[in-house]
């Protein structure tokens, strides 16, 4: 029988949730910009961006495309922007777009790549949302009189819904290899790709190397207000440029955005790793609550956890949370996800625990019948 959570031993502060403001660990999207991005925002030298005349973006676009050994970069509002104008840029209409069956690109952007761009995902499924080469290759489709051939690959690193995980090098490295040799491009959807370099301890230039395109968010693990980066040749991103205009992506004195970006892009990174051992603290905690399974291993900053043997609905398991001070999302009915930030330090992730310890006790206790111990008493 595996050993139940307990919460002895926590801090008092994290004893005194209910006097706080609510715990947000719905996304790492949720974070304010630090103090220091507030203060560079407020100094931030702008010009026109639509122009080419902003140079605090242009600083910006510069430095991430060093940053990933690429020869351009271009700023947009969203990951979601950057991924459409990057699939419009490999692709033509009537192609097909391979990628994972949970991929952001595929469930959580309005089918922009059938909209924008006139592709067709074909998705494969895996088990941890890792694709290899030996799958991708079988479903590439060369022009023919009844399918759509292949236009792009796109793989996400790290995958959000298999719970944060990443990309072996050589596995990425294959795919691109594979898929050059194949006449093909790889796009990579790297929202939080600076988490995967974390959690493999190499820079993101390596994760980057082959891939085409790659997008990555400022405004998710490393805490910038607003906005995303797609780098790639200086071709690619010029013909970027020009559907992020039509996408209604084109800003103006967009410098003080870019100027919070840059601190993101220099300071965040190296803080990761805090999240990642947030994660590991609540996703070992949650293995040994009564009726919660995880259902992924915990890589990076994201944790899913199923909630079927507590005898409730997620949707119910997060209202219950939410009555605690804890803000959580349900992915489907029977699985949670929440997500450590830069908001959310040790004592947050304590506080989370002994909300998650109650709401699980008090879940198996109904279900049960009988009184289970509770959240203060379990050993």
């Amino acid at each position: 029988m595996r050993g139940r959570y307990s919460p002895r031993g926590l801090s008092a502060a994290a004893r005194r949730g209910d006097e706080r403001p609510p715990l947000d660990l719905r996304s790492d999207t949720v974070t304010k910009p630090t103090a220091a991005m507030r203060r560079a925002m407020a100094q931030a030298e702008v010009g026109d961006d639509v122009y080419g005349e902003d140079p605090t973006v242009n600083q910006l676009e510069q430095r991430a495309a060093e940053i990933f050994a690429k020869e351009a970069g271009l700023f947009l509002p969203s990951g979601t922007m950057g991924n459409t104008v990057a699939v419009k840029i490999h692709t033509r209409h009537g192609q097909e777009v391979i990628c994972e069956a949970r991929s952001h690109v595929v469930n959580y952007e309005l089918a922009m790549m059938a909209w924008f761009s006139g592709c067709v995902p074909r998705v494969i499924h895996t088990p941890d949302g890792i694709l290899t080469w030996e799958r991708i290759r079988a479903e590439i489709r060369p022009l023919g009189p009844h399918w759509a051939p292949t236009g792009l690959i796109e793989i996400e690193n790290t995958h959000n819904m298999a719970g944060g995980t990443v990309y072996p090098l050589e596995v990425l490295e294959q795919i691109c290899d594979g898929a050059h040799e194949a006449g093909l491009k790889v796009h990579v959807d790297g929202a939080r790709i600076f988490n995967a370099a974390a959690c493999l301890g190499v820079p993101v230039r390596q994760l980057a190397a082959k891939a085409d395109s790659v997008m990555f968010c400022l405004s998710k693990g490393l805490g910038a207000p607003v906005g995303s980066l797609l780098v790639g040749t200086a071709e690619a991103m010029a013909a970027a440029r020009l559907y992020r205009k039509r996408l209604g992506g084109g800003m103006r004195q967009a410098g003080v955005l870019a100027a919070a970006g840059l601190i993101a892009l220099e300071e965040m990174p190296a803080r990761l790793e805090e999240d990642h051992a947030n994660a590991r603290l609540l996703a070992g905690a949650l293995e040994r609550m009564e009726g919660i399974r995880l259902t992924h291993p915990v890589q990076t900053n994201i944790v899913i956890f199923d909630v079927s043997g507590a005898g409730i609905t997620a949707q119910e398991f997060s209202a219950r949370l939410a009555s605690r001070g804890v803000r959580i999302n349900p992915v489907n009915a029977t699985s949670l996800r929440l997500v450590t930030h830069l908001d959310a330090g040790r004592a947050e992730c304590e506080r989370a625990l002994t909300a998650l310890a109650e709401v699980a006790a008090g879940a198996a206790m109904n279900r049960g019948g009988e009184r289970l111990p509770a959240a203060a008493e379990l050993g």
